[in-house]
């Protein structure tokens, strides 16, 4: 909790109205017009998707890295189910984020000896929940636009509902928000090329997320089989290496 109140001061104590970096004649082009995308992609969120209309995303904050946090996600080494930890606010959620890359990854290590399967992930940008004015972050102008404009929706989704605890419904919903407001900010733009190939890649996405749903129901079949640990590795190996040829 210490880590997490002190990173997100740094991240505040960085922050500048995104009118005020506009109109600095030392702000490069490339950022300049960068922020002139959010600017118009916020009102977009509040006027055509009915998103919070608050100061959150109206300022603009160099972090000086690659991400703005890392988040450790985990699970037994024979469970389809994550590991959770429970926050203020938050509630119980599947991951556990850090502002540090080195500390993730010492958390993570710890895990990984216990016998847990690990993950630690970059993340571009979070969400407050609205207790605080979310800065546009510089780690989330390295996507490009397109995944920019879907980060602002997703972040925003999550200050008009967030249900305490349930890390699924909320990416769910979150995701519901980014894609149908992505679609639509891509028409409205008229750029249908690019909203063709947006849909293509979600249409790509749901075909993964099917043949991962299948493999995990497989596996906690497995899992329940009451086989030897020698014998669950092999099938689960067997069964994850399938997943990925898929």
């Amino acid at each position: 909790l210490l880590q997490a109140a002190s990173g997100q001061a740094d991240v505040m104590a960085r922050s500048e109205p995104i009118a005020q970096v506009i109109a600095d004649p030392a702000t490069p082009s490339a950022l300049r017009a960068q922020l002139e995308t959010v600017r118009a992609a916020r009102d977009f969120a509040v006027h055509a998707l009915a998103l919070p209309d608050n100061a959150s995303y109206r300022s603009y904050a160099d972090i000086g890295r690659p991400y703005v946090v890392w988040n450790v996600i985990a699970a037994p080494e024979f469970s389809v189910e994550p590991r959770r930890w429970c926050f203020p606010f938050t509630g119980c959620v599947a991951y556990r984020g850090y502002f540090r890359e080195v500390n993730a990854r010492r958390y993570a290590e710890g895990l990984a000896r216990r016998g847990d399967d690990v993950l630690v992930a970059g993340v571009a940008a979070y969400s407050t929940l609205g207790h605080f004015d979310d800065p546009v972050v510089s780690s989330m102008l390295r996507q490009g636009e397109t995944p920019l404009v879907a980060t602002l929706f997703h972040e925003l989704a999550h200050q008009l509902l967030y249900v305490r605890g349930d890390t699924e419904f909320n990416e769910a919903f979150a995701m519901t928000v980014e894609q149908e407001g992505l679609a639509r900010w891509l028409a409205q733009q008229q750029r249908p090329a690019e909203l063709d190939g947006f849909l293509a890649q979600r249409r790509r996405q749901a075909e993964i997320a099917a043949i991962f749903g299948v493999a995990r129901a497989d596996l906690a079949r497995v899992y329940a089989s009451g086989l030897p640990a020698g014998e669950l590795r092999e099938r689960k190996r067997a069964r994850l290496e399938q997943a990925g040829s898929e």
